[in-house]
Order: C-alpha cells, then sequence, then structure tokens
C-alpha cells in the first residue's frame, strides 16, 4: 500500500494513470460508433481489447511509479464502469438476457457509491478496489470479450449455452464482490465511529 505521507501524486489529477483512465472514457463514443457500423465490428473489438489494456496499465503504472492519487480511485472505476455498461448496453440487441447482468451492474454500483459517499464522509479515506473488486472486472470484461469477439471469426452470435455460463459466472461474482464490499464498507464506518 501507498504511504499517503511520501505520495507526491496524492493530490495531483494529471498523472499519467488518470489521463489513460481519460482515454478510456473517450474511447466509448468511439465504440458505440464503430459497434453499430456492422462493417466495422472488428475495429469495435480492436477498441475494447484497447481500453482493457489500458485499464491494465494505469494500475500498474500507477503502483509501479508510486503516482496513486485520491482522484485516481475515484476517476479509475468510474471510466470502467462507463465502458462495460456502454459495450453491455450496445451487446444487448444481440444477447437481450445481457440486460440482467447490466440491471444488476447497475445497482450493484449505485449502492457502492452510496457507501463510499458515506464512507469518505465519516472516513476522509477514498476507498480502493481490492481483490473481488478486480476480479469481477476481469469475469464481466471476458464475459464481454467473448460476446463481442465470437462472432467476428463464426459469422454467427456467441452459442446460447456459453453466452449463459459467461452472464451467470459475472452475476455470481458481481453479488460476491458486493456482498464483500458492503460489510467492509460498514465496518469501516463503525471503527470510525468509535
Amino acid at each position: 500500500m501507498v504511504n499517503q505521507n511520501t505520495n507526491k501524486y496524492n493530490d495531483r489529477i494529471l498523472t499519467l494513470p488518470n489521463l489513460l483512465s481519460f482515454l478510456r472514457i473517450c474511447l466509448i463514443p468511439l465504440f458505440i460508433w464503430l459497434y453499430f457500423n456492422h462493417k466495422e465490428s472488428g475495429l469495435a473489438a480492436v477498441v475494447f481489447i484497447i481500453s482493457g489494456f489500458t485499464d491494465v496499465i494505469d494500475g500498474i503504472i500507477a503502483r509501479k511509479f508510486n503516482m496513486v492519487s485520491d482522484f485516481g480511485k475515484f476517476f479509475d472505476p468510474i471510466a470502467d464502469k462507463l465502458t462495460q455498461i456502454t459495450v453491455m448496453a450496445c451487446l444487448i440487441f444481440d444477447y437481450p438476457l445481457l440486460s440482467v447482468m447490466l440491471g444488476l451492474l447497475a445497482v450493484k454500483e449505485m449502492l457502492a457509491a452510496i457507501l463510499n459517499m458515506i464512507t469518505l464522509k465519516k472516513t476522509g479515506f477514498v476507498v480502493a478496489a481490492v481483490w473481488h473488486g478486480k476480479l469481477t472486472t476481469v469475469v464481466i470484461y471476458a464475459t464481454i470479450f467473448v460476446h463481442l469477439v465470437w462472432p467476428l471469426f463464426t459469422s454467427a452470435l456467441t452459442p446460447d449455452l456459453i453466452s449463459k455460463l459467461f452472464i451467470a459466472a459475472s452475476i455470481v461474482i458481481m453479488l460476491f464482490s458486493a456482498v464483500l464490499y458492503t460489510i467492509s464498507d460498514i465496518k469501516t464506518i463503525r471503527n470510525k465511529a468509535k
């Protein structure tokens, strides 16, 4: 964990990891345009892969070069969720069952945002992502990737069974992560109140 007292980037906004998160948000409209232009669905997949790569690399850079910032802890998850929600919303036109996953993700993120705001107000700390949150992101990205890329190689939609298995895995891990985050936030708030 980065020592906030010695981290010169803690209060900075313009850092390389934050710029990569901003780039991820900028790629969203490009993805939408490419996805709905069916001749360019392969390019939409490339944009999604680039977006996922920036998600991985910004965290590595932030930790390796001690560039973790409170703004980044707040902004990076927003860029992730906006990307995930947008891509899933596009895919729903071909895979209606993804609407269940999208709805759950939206509810989970709203509840997480409320708890994070309460935690920030009570403790003064921005909650950083932990292992189960990162695992959730990986599973969601894998689910999106399969639904997005499969048709590029087979000229057919992702098989129903594979689609359902990935969606089910995403739902289970989202619920698991939501429970763990909620317990952690409540414990943090209670400890601060003592």
